[in-house]
């Protein structure tokens, strides 16, 4: 840093500086594919499912996209959706709109049919690029029950605002054109230049619609990249890494913190259309992968791998958003300085994160720094008055990082902000007397026992001290005498053996009797009852499993 951190005890408010020595300067994408190219045109930029793309080859392929889209009527400012697990095309789409000045709207891969029209109807896109069949998806199938003028000739009845659909497959209706077709169109173009601003809305990110249809983040060319430069230097990325992430392209921990991160450091990006354990470890290996990022699943199965002892790995760093348990062994048995990262899309994303240089129990246990420039505080959700310095409160960001509204939601992004500008980010933590912030929960998942929260992290966390644990999760459900209480479900280590009984009384003396799970369960696995693409345990799906395993759906009416 370089300038000391700034804390208002009375307001609970913890600023970091500018960095004084690398001022920002706010760029567009195109600016900052440019310099890469120029920079280092033939080193590897992305290395994904046996394609092997240099920053010269990457930058050739966003102008041949931004001609295309030129070419299919796209002007700056359209929306253009992309659908299709993680591939080079995925990156060359996302920077070449980003080139014609169009916005990206990334589609979910696991979105069923009334989700993929909503998306593409709420966010008035004029240009769909989508694979015919993603893991046993067949797209095309679900886009004709959706758009019948596919098979014709668009745009059609259903989404008017559909112009053009550009295929990666073999499966194209007579309304499509395939991918080759499509990057041919634009080919006798001029490359389009200077279509865009820093501040020009570059991204519509859907978040995840837990609770009800998803809203539209809107983010700008300058919040995604000065985020991305920020936590490239926070986990010490440089020039010459591989960087490994797994994570969906169609999520902010896809584009800013990996796509656009490695693209700020002249870092090579591996990744993987899904991710799976095996296939992950090879890459690492195979590729010398220096860096990597991960959740608690994945590198839960990363670490329990059998393959993993005899792997020969060289990483030396990387982030995660994980329990202190997972942070501590992942960081111990792959030998690198893990960071922990906090953010949301409305921040896009990243607003708090550790440094590869700070000592490892603040590291592991989740206390970070916001990111130069950003304002964090602390305030009573239900008053909107600060809470005293150690207190728990909401946590909520001012500054940069934040987005432009939900996009034609103005109501929601009202509700969003307050009247003085701080993002309500649902979330609450803590900050200890050096600033750093200390994530506890979601607001939304945090259930009152007997009148006492309870937030689900916390009990997750111990459990996972349990030897005979490999995952956890926790969530509410009700009771007639306390209100709620914790139901847990766990995931045993191979060759475990322990009984949901067993679970429960091994709390008791190490966690305050109302925290202690009244009911467990253990399971194989989470993917049956629900997982996101980023491989995380959907609670309000969790939790509707629990009323059903434990018998309380009269109680929950």
């Amino acid at each position: 840093m370089d300038a000391a951190v700034a804390i208002d005890p009375v307001d609970n408010v913890v600023h970091v500086p500018e960095r004084a020595s690398t001022p920002w300067v706010p760029v567009t994408f195109e600016q900052s594919l440019a310099a890469a190219a120029l920079r280092w045109p033939d080193r590897e930029a992305l290395v994904i499912d046996g394609a092997r793309w240099t920053f010269g080859r990457l930058q050739c392929e966003a102008q041949r996209v931004a001609r295309a889209l030129v070419a299919h009527g796209v002007a700056p400012g359209d929306h253009v959706g992309i659908c299709t697990g993680n591939r080079v095309e995925w990156v060359s789409f996302f920077l070449g709109a980003a080139l014609a000045g169009a916005v990206t709207v990334p589609v979910n891969t696991r979105f069923k049919a009334d989700e993929l029209r909503y998306c593409l109807a709420q966010a008035d896109v004029t240009l769909l690029a989508v694979a015919d069949r993603f893991l046993k998806v067949d797209f095309i199938a679900m886009l004709r029950g959706i758009e019948p003028a596919v098979d014709a000739a668009l745009p059609g009845a259903a989404l008017p605002r559909l112009r053009h659909v550009a295929v990666l497959g073999e499966d194209i209706p007579a309304g499509a054109s395939g991918w080759d077709a499509f990057l041919a169109a634009g080919e006798a173009l001029p490359v389009p230049s200077g279509r865009a601003a820093p501040g020009s809305v570059v991204l519509i990110q859907y978040t995840s619609g837990s609770t009800s249809f998803p809203k539209g983040v809107q983010l700008s060319h300058d919040n995604m990249l000065r985020n991305a430069d920020a936590i490239a230097d926070r986990i010490g990325l440089e020039a010459g890494d591989r960087y490994f992430s797994a994570r969906p392209f169609f999520h902010v921990a896809g584009t800013t913190l990996s796509i656009l991160a490695a693209l700020s450091r002249g870092s090579c990006l591996v990744s993987t259309p899904v991710f799976d354990a095996g296939t992950s470890l090879d890459g690492i290996e195979a590729e010398r992968c220096t860096f990597l990022s991960g959740n608690d699943p994945m590198f839960q199965m990363m670490l329990s791998h059998p393959s993993l002892p005899s792997r020969k790995l060289v990483l030396r760093g990387g982030w995660g958003s994980c329990t202190p348990q997972m942070m501590q062994a992942a960081e111990e048995t792959l030998g690198m300085k893990i960071c922990h990262a906090y953010g949301l899309s409305e921040a896009s994303p990243n607003v708090c994160m550790s440094d590869w240089r700070d000592p490892p129990e603040k590291r592991w246990n989740s206390y970070a720094l916001p990111l130069p420039g950003l304002s964090v505080r602390m305030v009573d959700a239900q008053t909107g008055r600060a809470v005293p310095a150690g207190a728990t409160g909401e946590i909520q960001v001012k500054g940069w990082s934040l987005m432009q509204g939900y996009y034609g939601m103005p109501e929601q992004t009202a509700q969003t902000f307050t009247a003085d500008g701080w993002l309500r980010t649902g979330d609450l933590g803590t900050f200890d007397a050096q600033g750093r912030m200390h994530f506890i929960g979601r607001i939304k998942e945090v259930f009152r026992v007997g009148g006492e929260n309870v937030a689900p992290a916390e009990v997750e966390d111990l459990l996972l001290r349990h030897p005979a644990v490999a995952q956890a999760q926790v969530v509410g459900v009700p009771d007639a005498r306390l209100g709620e209480v914790g139901a847990a479900y766990v995931v045993l280590r191979e060759g475990a053996d322990l009984s949901p009984a067993e679970l429960i009384e091994w709390t008791r003396p190490r966690i305050a009797n109302f925290k202690v799970p009244r009911h467990a369960k253990v399971v194989d696995g989470f993917e049956a009852i629900g997982m996101t693409a980023s491989v995380k345990v959907q609670k309000n799906r969790l939790r509707e499993h629990a009323l059903r395993d434990f018998g309380l759906e009269k109680e929950a009416k």
